[in-house]
């Protein structure tokens, strides 16, 4: 999109420039002479008018005065008219003294403040001009920026540059009481955020941009509310990760976009430590099992970054890893990839793997996840979850692999379904090898993370847009939350942290009500909850509990290095005990047998089926 001024009125502005330096320079002779035009310098400015004229707008040219955009004129502006003047006057003076005429010097000062008004005040008019005309102009939609304040001036100077012919600011909306009625970037700050739809109306807003990407969940949440009172777009900018991730330092209205459920969670950044990531990642061969699921392929995206030797994207599913394979290749193409399909409970398969690649970090995120699933399928969970997980760390030790890190979750903590049960129990197992190996292992539990498969949005996303009803299972149901991108950071942070043996836990921050986290949702597609789109509750499902925990009654934290990440105190279980739980499961494929060996595995398990069963609690 062209952000110059068009070329018709270029040439406007060219011929009165060039009228202005034409006309001044005689009125400045008038003026000195009280309204006499002395022969001689009547002979000089007819024989030097032009030539002076058509030098001041060459020079004009140069300094950028037709390449300006004077809608949006700002100081610097007009710093740039001084000196074009300056300049074209300083260049006339120097041409008639090279050529020997004489002119008195008080002309040229008169002469040069002539001018400069002159310009000033045809650049003045055309801005007024313009933003007269600006207000009707069809093609472009006022907008409101909320924050005045670093990232509202960036996005306003992206805006002049690259988006102008389509934009019309009409001004900030901030909080701060200091700001209002003061401009920023030459744009009024209107009023406060709660003044928004005031300002809308008056203004006649069309779109509103949220500029505040260091903003809280909550702040987010009540900008939203505010804004969601008016009839008009609103778009925010990407948050401090999301443009960490761009790499980009200006932000355009290319960037901006629809404000996601996640933004109503956003909590302060986590600052990653990327000289201890690339300490154990650089120079590696890294294998990710599961990497073309959730946390799999963001794991993959980031440890592009840290500058592994090889990284080895193990999955089952052939599509899945075909498709984050193509991803990276277009935006890593400098990092070796090498794509594996195996099945993790395939121990030959796997130790193939290890045998041909020999990685030296492993990433365990393969995983049956589903609570309800497993709960009717516990064969699976457990042939995978501890199995699985089973075999790739016994291999990571075979083949002394430095540091094994499992994905486990905040489902393990006193379990009440076979999927969190299942972790525990791969918990164990880690714990158990790690006590006679040379490779540090380590498991890494969080809560819930947004828009990974089988969570709960994709779901409400779905309902929504079908109209309705929105599924909730219990309106007390609480859980933490957080972004894909957030959690693989930790866990990325957490193997720098690896000394074995360790369970560590993330700051999840505050628990959400899965009651409220839908109607946010229904609320960012523009739905009253309970009006336009009713909310159902069903009931809890299978497995499932009221509320997730982190840890047992058992277990305590102590810090570490990083304020975000905790380390669980885990009693291991003794060896031989956890050897003949093992045998059990590996024997059997009674539903009722597997659940009572995880209950006498895992004490704080509490199976509903059992109940039902009469086996207890």
């Amino acid at each position: 999109m062209m952000s110059f001024i068009h070329v018709k009125e270029k040439f406007k502005l060219i011929f009165l420039d060039f009228v202005i330096l034409s006309v001044m320079p005689v009125l400045a002779v008038l003026l000195r002479f009280e309204g006499a035009l002395p022969e001689y310098e009547a002979t000089v400015l007819h024989v030097w008018l032009l030539p002076s004229a058509v030098l001041g707008v060459g020079i004009f040219y140069l300094f950028g005065m037709y390449h300006r955009i004077w809608h949006y004129a700002r100081i610097r502006d007009l710093n740039a008219i001084v000196g074009a003047v300056t300049l074209s006057s300083a260049g006339t003076f120097l041409l008639l003294f090279l050529v020997g005429k004489d002119v008195p010097k008080s002309v040229f000062l008169i002469s040069w403040m002539l001018v400069l008004g002159g310009i000033g005040l045809s650049r003045l008019a055309f801005k007024i001009n313009l933003d007269m005309l600006s207000g009707a102009q069809t093609g472009q939609r006022a907008v409101l920026i909320i924050g005045a304040g670093d990232a509202g001036a960036m996005l306003v100077r992206e805006i002049e540059q690259n988006d102008a012919a389509s934009v019309r600011i009409v001004g900030f909306a901030d909080d701060d009481v200091k700001k209002i009625g003061n401009r920023l970037s030459g744009f009024p700050v209107l009023g406060s955020i709660d003044q928004v739809p005031e300002i809308v109306e008056t203004q006649n807003v069309e779109e509103i941009i949220i500029a505040t990407p260091s903003a809280e969940g909550d702040e987010i949440r009540r900008i939203t509310d505010i804004c969601h009172r008016v009839s008009c777009k609103v778009k925010t900018m990407p948050g401090l990760y999301e443009t960490m991730e761009m790499g980009k330092r200006n932000i355009g209205l290319q960037q901006l976009r629809e404000i996601r459920l996640e933004d109503l969670l956003r909590r302060d950044p986590i600052k990653l430590d990327f000289d201890k990531i690339t300490h154990y990642i650089a120079g590696k061969t890294v294998l990710i099992t599961g990497a073309g699921g959730s946390i799999g392929s963001e794991l993959s995206r980031q440890l592009s970054h840290a500058g592994a030797k090889e990284i080895l994207l193990l999955g089952r599913g052939e599509n899945s890893i075909y498709e984050i394979y193509q991803e990276l290749k277009v935006k890593f193409p400098e990092q070796s990839y090498r794509t594996v399909i195996a099945n993790i409970t395939d121990k030959a398969r796997m130790e193939e793997v290890f045998r041909n690649y020999k990685p030296e970090v492993v990433f365990h995120a393969a995983a049956h996840k589903h609570v309800p699933l497993m709960e009717i399928q516990p064969v699976e969970a457990v042939q995978n979850n501890v199995f699985g997980t089973k075999n790739v760390a016994e291999l990571a030790d075979a083949y002394k692999s430095e540091i094994f890190v499992l994905i486990s979750t905040d489902k393990a903590v006193n379990p009440t379904s076979v999927m969190g049960a299942t972790k525990r129990a791969a918990e164990l197992v880690l714990q158990e090898i790690n006590q006679h190996s040379e490779t540090k292992f380590v498991a890494v539990r969080f809560g819930n993370v947004l828009g990974s498969r089988g969570s709960v949005v994709p779901l409400f996303e779905r309902q929504i847009a079908s109209g309705g009803p929105v599924t909730v299972t219990d309106p007390e149901m609480t859980r933490f939350f957080m972004t894909i991108p957030e959690a693989v950071q930790l866990v990325l942070q957490a193997g720098g942290l690896a000394e074995g043996g360790e369970v560590f836990l993330f700051d999840m921050g505050k628990p959400v009500k899965i009651k409220d986290m839908a109607c946010d949702l229904i609320r960012l597609h523009g739905r009253i909850p309970n009006k336009d789109i009713k909310i159902v509750y069903t009931g809890l499902r299978p497995g499932e509990k009221l509320y997730e925990e982190l840890l047992t009654n058992e277990e305590g934290t102590t810090s570490t290095k990083h304020k975000k990440i905790y380390r669980a105190k885990i009693i291991p279980m003794e060896k031989g005990a956890l050897q003949k739980k093992l045998g059990v499961l590996k024997s059997t494929r009674d539903r009722l047998t597997i659940l009572k060996t995880l209950k006498c595995m895992i004490p704080t398990y509490k199976s509903k089926q059992l109940e039902d069963a009469g086996e207890g609690a």
